[in-house]
């Protein structure tokens, strides 16, 4: 059984990339607000904690993210991973002292695992390229 190509309608596209572009625009310029709210968080407390830092990092993150799609039209699945990958960390720094050794581990496995996949993501990106070389990487 051979399944029917539909050709999409250009107009259906076009207004699913300036919904896309526009989503972006408003993700980036929350963030922009975000990373200087913290900032200016950290000068009113005059100190600057690691999981300050932690924060700013996931927020340049997202503005890569961002960046890159702005720029290729292609948002690289890696991101978000590795977008979850600190945040897990930030969330074990925080909490560490309540935290108990099991779930601070079970956390760590988590960020394991997802540095795993990225790893498992890039070989197959090298190895098994896609064959009209459109990258969902």
């Amino acid at each position: 059984m051979s399944a029917v190509k539909h050709k999409p309608n250009p107009h259906v596209l076009h207004a699913i990339d300036i919904a896309e572009w526009f989503g972006l625009l408003i993700i980036s310029v929350a963030t922009l607000v975000a990373i200087g709210q913290e900032t200016w968080s950290m000068i009113l407390q005059r100190k600057v904690l690691l999981q300050d830092i932690l924060l700013l990092f996931i927020y340049l993150e997202i503005l890569t993210m961002a960046g890159l799609y702005f720029r290729s039209g292609k948002l690289p699945v890696r991101y978000p991973i590795y977008i979850a990958m600190v945040a897990i960390a930030r969330y074990i720094i925080i909490g560490m002292k309540e935290m108990d050794g099991w779930t601070t581990a079970a956390l760590a496995l988590a960020i394991l695992i997802l540095g795993l996949s990225v790893i498992a993501i890039r070989y197959g990106h090298v190895r098994l390229p896609y064959p009209d070389d459109r990258s969902a990487e």
